[in-house]
């Protein structure tokens, strides 16, 4: 590893908690900036601006965008873990900070990665490399990946955790929410406190990398001998609460199969869904981070390779059967059925339904016709969602209709929700209809 290693996206992480306050600190003194002089510039208009029209210009979207990129960790993931699809359904402000989020984050530098790994390695560490590329192969939220041989020969990637992220989770969730509630953008009626405990309780799994180590592990023994899928092993040597090692395994981004016909799409999405199925029904473990860098393309082109899982949870036996009843009344075509399911699993709110049926029913009704089609479900053509938007935001005029579903429903369905965006993605067409008659045919009677 050398220390001529320089690139313009690395910067520091603030490890401390002081310094990372002081950085939401700054960001709240650049927002108040940018607020008095955009008021300042309309009102000389004389217009009568709103707070949340100041506070969400694109100069303060950016500097929002910008500082949680900067700190990385919470700070980041939130607006990762909210940013799936987030142009159909967040306010176009929201959703350019969320889209930025979405980028890579700034890289450490090195001597900020040294000190990381001889921390938790030992100063000597280099000793048992023969290489060690200190240019990241991807820098994220969390932490930040290099290519490494060890001495034995072993081809490896090294996950190397953000200093402080794992102390600063608590503090970058509250730090988080105070400025969504400022924004406007959340009505003071809903309650997202126990979304944001939830929240923080991933996190905290989501940062001890000796637990993803096992999640890891696990899903590598559930999908044992099958040719479809690749799963890395961990090396435990060389595993810490900090730093994961675990194999090197060649490929390429899941995002390049845009180019391949549509028969090796078409077949790769089927796979995809019929893991998410698998998940939820079978092994009751799902990775809940749909994240398409977690995704890539074997070498020879006909595998997926399955990466990061610090966000795989149990799926309590209560969400499975939730999701099994939507989608029974969901084949059955069954209105009625489909809200009742809705609400008992807690998508919906009883006030929201009896409030809004008509909309609701139409709502219901785009959905069971798509998904109804004989044959394909086209997923590239998403000329309905339109519908489904200017219902959802008709619905959402009303805030006494804003509900959270419980958090174990919502990571559930982040991850449904991002492998159907990735579908989407691909213009890739699976018969989903079939793929769920089939899934829920192997099930034992409730």
């Amino acid at each position: 590893m050398s220390d001529d290693y320089n690139d313009a996206d690395t910067r520091a992480v603030p490890g401390s908690r002081r310094a990372r306050m002081g950085q939401f600190g700054r960001l709240a003194g650049g927002l108040a900036g940018g607020i008095v002089a955009e008021g300042a510039r309309r009102l000389a208009e004389g217009k009568r601006p709103r707070l949340n029209e100041l506070l969400l210009t694109p100069g303060n979207v950016g500097r929002v965008a910008d500082r949680l990129s900067e700190l990385r960790g919470a700070a980041m993931k939130l607006g990762q873990m909210v940013s799936m699809d987030a142009g159909d359904i967040l306010p176009p402000e929201l959703a350019q900070i969320m889209a930025r989020l979405r980028e890579n984050a700034h890289s450490m530098p090195p001597k900020q990665l040294e000190a990381v790994l001889a921390k938790d390695w030992g100063t000597g560490w280099r000793r048992d490399f023969k290489y060690f590329n200190p240019r990241p192969l991807a820098a994220a939220s969390i932490g930040q990946v290099h290519r490494a041989t060890t001495r034995d020969g072993r081809d490896l990637a090294i996950k190397v955790q953000y200093p402080g992220v794992r102390e600063s989770i608590d503090a970058d969730v509250d730090n988080v929410a105070t400025l969504l509630r400022v924004s406007g953008l959340l009505p003071k009626e809903l309650d997202i406190a126990p979304l944001l405990e939830e929240a923080k309780t991933q996190l905290h799994e989501e940062a001890d990398y000796q637990r993803e180590a096992r999640q890891m592990r696990a899903f590598r023994e559930l999908l044992a001998g099958e040719d479809d899928y690749i799963v890395p092993d961990f090396h435990e040597d060389l595993t810490t609460t900090n730093v994961l090692a675990m194999d090197f395994v060649p490929g390429r981004p899941i995002e390049s199969l845009e180019e391949e016909p549509h028969d090796v799409r078409n077949a790769m999405m089927e796979r995809l869904i019929s893991l998410v199925l698998r998940e939820l029904f079978d092994f009751r473990l799902m990775q809940t981070d749909p994240n398409f860098a977690n995704y890539r393309i074997s070498e020879d082109g006909t595998r997926l390779v399955l990466l990061d899982f610090g966000a795989a949870r149990e799926v309590p036996p209560h969400v499975a059967e939730n999701y099994r009843t939507l989608l029974e009344a969901g084949l059955a075509e069954d209105h009625a059925a489909i809200a009742e399911a809705a609400i008992a699993a807690g998508f919906l709110s009883r006030h929201a339904a009896d409030t809004h049926r008509d909309g609701l029913d139409r709502i219901i009704s785009v959905i069971v016709a798509e998904l109804s089609r004989p044959g394909l479900f086209d997923f590239g053509d998403r000329a309905f969602v339109k519908t489904i938007r200017e219902e959802g935001i008709a619905i959402a005029q009303d805030r006494a209709a804003w509900h959270l579903p419980p958090a174990e429903i919502l990571f559930a369905q982040r991850k449904i929700s991002g492998t159907a965006l990735l579908a989407a993605r691909m213009k890739a067409k699976v018969n989903v209809r079939e793929l769920v008659t089939e899934k829920l045919a192997s099930l034992p009677k409730p």
